[in-house]
């Protein structure tokens, strides 16, 4: 008998995911393989931390359609009874030269070398490592560097990156001729991967099993950053040795508003995550009757808008933001916020508007810790710039900074640009509630306040919260929504004046993880269904 013939994309029926418990254990993450490692590492003793970073670096290997070792990082991490927040994002080259790209007749690249910012997430697997670790780097990155060396299979989900990024780099590499760089490592055949195909990335193993050998000083200091700088000097980029050995991550306290008795904690600028907590904090002082009703979707756009338009006037890197997140977050200035929601939709521009690639993990041990991880190379492969010998592919982060030469967040030299990826956390009191977040570009923030809020007003449990129908503010009135959710609501929503489109790339959606511990002790887990979500439990 041949094999069985099936189509890996095509799902006729809906299904349920069940919650997942556990008591010494959790990890929760958008790949099966990637959450196995986390518990392997929790077995062999090691803690929630390194567990988020045992996962991230297999993440950078299976999923190199979102991410990569060449990206960026945020955690917050709940250790030894509070919060601790790690910027791991990186700024621009000092040697960019801003004035070329900041008159009407010049353009940001979108992609190649000089759309890359200094990559942060090996020194920020370093610095969560050394502070709140207890196994060794080396411990944590080799089932990565395994993975990779062994080869692993391809899946639906990574295989449609793969495809997409083929399509777009090939289009693309007479303009950007690094991106040649991507496809020698990436499509070896000249062909997209796709799903059940197996993939060996010995770069990436390479690479993995030097940074963890040398603590990151051979990815910032040595031969790595010997090839990221003679890379970029072959394409004429700003990138320099000099870039990278100047680079740490930041410790920073994370920021926070109380919900209905509730913490919702994010991390401070340049990150957006400031802008969910801008919503919320405007959606405190409305009435909302009921989880699927016309009338608080209706207020949950319109209040997500209003915070986007803050948003994009004020973040930026934290040294040059000129109004405080304290002014922000204040309940006086949501309550003007709030006067301004009327029952039609209203006109507005979001920050950034991208096709974004990301993942979201949480993890959680039996001594107490928790973390909430999101790691990133923006859309998708990131710059496709890829330093071939060690698997390094390089962010396209600087396509975040404003070319507006009055604006906050000008592109200049130095300076960590506004950032998509944001990881939360809940608390009450004292207590740690868990991790949470959904990837996905400038659909991050509307995502954590629709989990959030599914949670907290409505009541329903973290599965239920994920598989809940999302939908997506786009700019102006438009609004993508699941095809899932009912037809009544969609009518009542282009009554009251919004641009209603039904989007079945479930992707457009976000991927979400949770992870919440009750009182007794007991981990309860959900996963993302609109992707190869995985949660795995000891």
């Amino acid at each position: 008998m041949g094999d069985l013939v099936f189509d890996t994309g095509a799902f006729h029926y809906p299904s349920r995911r069940e919650l997942v418990y556990g008591k010494k254990g959790m990890v929760s993450t958008s790949h099966p393989i990637a959450a196995q490692v986390g518990l392997e590492i929790l077995k062999k003793g090691g803690n929630a931390v390194d567990a988020a970073i045992a996962t991230a670096a297999t993440l950078a290997v299976v999923e190199p359609g979102s991410n990569g070792i060449g990206g960026d990082s945020f955690s917050i991490i709940w250790k030894d009874g509070k919060l601790h927040g790690l910027n791991a994002s990186g700024p621009s080259p000092e040697g960019l030269d801003p004035e070329q790209y900041l008159s009407k007749e010049k353009v940001f690249p979108t992609f190649g070398i000089n759309a890359t910012t200094v990559p942060g997430v090996p020194a920020g697997w370093v610095a969560l490592n050394e502070k709140h670790g207890k196994l060794s780097l080396e411990e944590v990155l080799e089932p990565a560097a395994n993975i990779a060396e062994e080869g692993f299979v391809i899946t639906q989900t990574v295989g449609q990156a793969f495809n997409r990024t083929f399509k777009r780099f090939t289009k693309e590499k007479d303009q950007y001729p690094e991106l040649e760089s991507w496809f020698e490592v990436f499509a070896p055949e000249g062909k997209p991967m796709k799903a059940l195909d197996t993939l060996q990335l010995k770069g990436h193993a390479k690479g993995l099993r030097l940074i963890a050998k040398t603590k990151a000083e051979a990815f910032y200091k040595g031969d790595i950053a010997d090839q990221i700088d003679a890379f970029s000097k072959k394409y004429k980029g700003t990138l320099r040795k000099e870039d990278l050995s100047s680079y740490q991550p930041e410790w920073v306290d994370p920021v926070s508003i109380d919900y209905k008795g509730h913490q919702v904690w994010e991390m401070p600028p340049n990150g957006q995550g400031i802008v969910t907590l801008m919503a919320l904090n405007t959606l405190k002082h409305m009435e909302l009757k009921g989880k699927d009703e016309p009338d608080t979707i209706h207020k949950q756009i319109e209040a997500m808008k209003l915070a986007f338009a803050d948003g994009n006037l004020t973040i930026s890197d934290s040294d040059t933001m000129r109004v405080s997140n304290e002014a922000l977050l204040s309940d006086a200035y949501a309550q003007e916020r709030a006067k301004l929601i009327t029952s039609q939709a209203i006109d507005a521009e979001p920050g950034i508007q991208d096709s974004s690639g990301t993942v979201y993990l949480a993890t959680a041990d039996a001594e107490g810790n928790m973390v909430s991880y999101i790691q990133s190379n923006y859309m998708g492969f990131g710059s496709g710039a890829v330093i071939p010998e060690y698997g390094i592919s390089l962010n396209n982060r600087a396509v975040g900074f404003s070319l507006q030469e009055d604006h906050v967040n000008c592109l200049a030299p130095g300076k960590r640009p506004f950032n998509t990826i944001i990881p939360g956390f809940l608390t009450k009191g004292s207590k740690a509630l868990g991790p949470f977040g959904v990837m996905g570009g400038h659909m991050q923030p509307q995502g954590h306040l629709q989990v959030v809020q599914s949670m907290i007003d409505f009541k329903l449990n973290p599965q239920d919260a994920l598989d809940a129908p999302r939908w997506q503010w786009v700019k102006g009135k438009k609004v993508l929504v699941e095809p899932t959710m009912a037809l009544s609501i969609l009518t009542d929503l282009k009554n009251r004046g919004h641009d209603i489109e039904v989007e079945l790339e479930k992707g457009q959606f976000g991927r979400g993880q949770i992870i919440l511990r009750t009182d007794k002790d007991v981990l309860v887990g959900g996963t993302e269904p609109r992707t190869d979500g995985s949660i795995a439990v000891w």
